[in-house]
């Protein structure tokens, strides 16, 4: 290697002032590693002012916004410390060159800190590169954090790898050494794999989104999904607390996922009253025109009594006993008039599946269920619909002469004096 002169001055100078040739070389490199310190300190303080503020303008000036996230990730930083570096390791060399062990230890130092020096420009490009796409809408909702980690894993294994080349100088590209590592790494990131394939299930099949409201009850979760990362899924419920689910969870377990109420036309309404069993009964000419006052079923009543006074008459049914033959009940009319209340309800999607219904009679009482679906998918609208509907049938039963079933309470149990 060529000696550069200006390096050895301090060694030349004490040589002839007498000092020992191995003193001469020590103190020669203490000095000018001093003096070098100093001047790379100032050089990558200028740098690094001089890289920030053009970057800066230079961002401002520009229509895109990664330059922006580059900035805001230390990137102009990272890449201001490369001239340095590069100094550091021409002047290194020469400087020990009379002290080969001393030059190949700092050389080696010098070269892993390139290498973490390289893999953190790296990782300041992906994040800006992810935070750049969250603000894309093909990518907002895409669990982008996954993929990030996973290039960001890749980068620092082999950053390690080159490290531990430089370091020990033995080649760990082998049959051998390969299987060894891809067990250990098997071995350590398990649960990280194991994410990393999950994300990828979960992008290619549009299982769940960022935004996505979802139930997972076996983690308490339910809320909207915040964040998908290599690992865990991020949830935030609805009482504002935050769950977090392993992110394999989410296709080797069962969940609900709301996306598909969200974006249909309609939220599901499906709820039951439970009608005393023993108040169902059947329906006498007055209660007939009594309820016929009822203006959502009046055609309704009046067309059931013909049809059913004509096949009574047609089969001679012997019409002194209400049993005989084909009577309307009070619990089929109401039933009725629910159907002809929900299609008259201006915040019920009339398009998609409407029906009322009886379930199969409980000790509570007989389920009658409305299964709609409301125009207004918003929570608390909805929930503002469904009560209005309720409320309406609850306080609307007596006038069929219907009872709804309801645990006794103090009063019931005492009775009236």
């Amino acid at each position: 290697m060529q000696e550069t002169p200006w390096l050895h001055w301090f060694r030349d100078l004490f040589l002839e002032q007498g000092v020992g040739p191995d003193w001469a070389v020590y103190l020669n490199a203490a000095i000018v590693l001093i003096a070098l310190l100093l001047v790379l300190f100032v050089v990558d303080f200028i740098l690094r002012k001089s890289i920030v503020t053009v970057f800066r303008l230079f961002s401002d000036r520009t229509k895109t916004s990664f330059d922006d996230f580059l900035s805001e990730s230390n990137f102009p930083r990272f890449v201001a410390h490369v001239i340095p570096v590069l100094i550091v390791r021409y002047t290194l060399g020469h400087l020990f060159e009379d002290l080969p062990v001393t030059r190949g230890i700092s050389l080696t130092a010098v070269d892993v800190y390139s290498v973490i020096l390289a893999a953190l420009i790296c990782r300041s490009v992906l994040r800006s590169l992810r935070e750049y796409l969250k603000t894309k809408p093909l990518f907002n909702d895409k669990p982008l954090d996954s993929y990030v980690q996973v290039m960001m894993i890749i980068i620092w294994i082999i950053a390690m790898l080159v490290i531990a080349y430089r370091v020990s100088g033995e080649s760990f590209i082998t049959l051998t050494s390969l299987g060894a590592v891809s067990a250990l790494l098997l071995l350590i990131f398990k649960d990280t794999i194991l994410g990393f394939i999950a994300s990828i299930q979960i992008t290619v099949n549009d299982i769940v989104r960022i935004g996505d409201w979802i139930t997972f009850n076996r983690y308490g979760a339910d809320g909207y999904v915040t964040e998908i990362n290599l690992a865990t899924v991020r949830v935030q419920n609805f009482d504002n607390t935050f769950t977090t689910i392993p992110t394999y969870s989410l296709i080797s377990d069962s969940f609900q996922n709301w996306r598909g109420m969200q974006e249909s036309a309609g939220r599901r309404i499906k709820r039951s009253l439970l009608i005393k069993q023993n108040s169902v009964r059947y329906l006498t000419d007055a209660d007939l025109q009594e309820l016929k006052k009822i203006q959502l079923i009046t055609s309704y009543i009046e067309q059931r009594q013909k049809t059913h006074l004509d096949y009574n008459a047609q089969h001679g049914y012997d019409s002194s006993l209400i049993i005989n033959g084909r009577q309307q009940t009070n619990l089929g009319v109401f039933r009725k008039y629910i159907d002809a209340y929900l299609h008259k309800n201006n915040a019920i999607n009339k398009d998609l599946f409407l029906m009322v219904r009886h379930l199969q009679p409980t000790p509570k009482g007989i389920p009658v269920e409305i299964y709609c679906f409301s125009y207004d998918k918003n929570w608390v609208n909805y929930e503002h619909i469904q009560a209005d509907i309720f409320d309406h049938l609850i306080a609307a039963v007596k006038y069929f002469d219907l009872e709804i079933y309801e645990y006794p309470s103090g009063v019931d149990l005492k009775g009236e004096d």
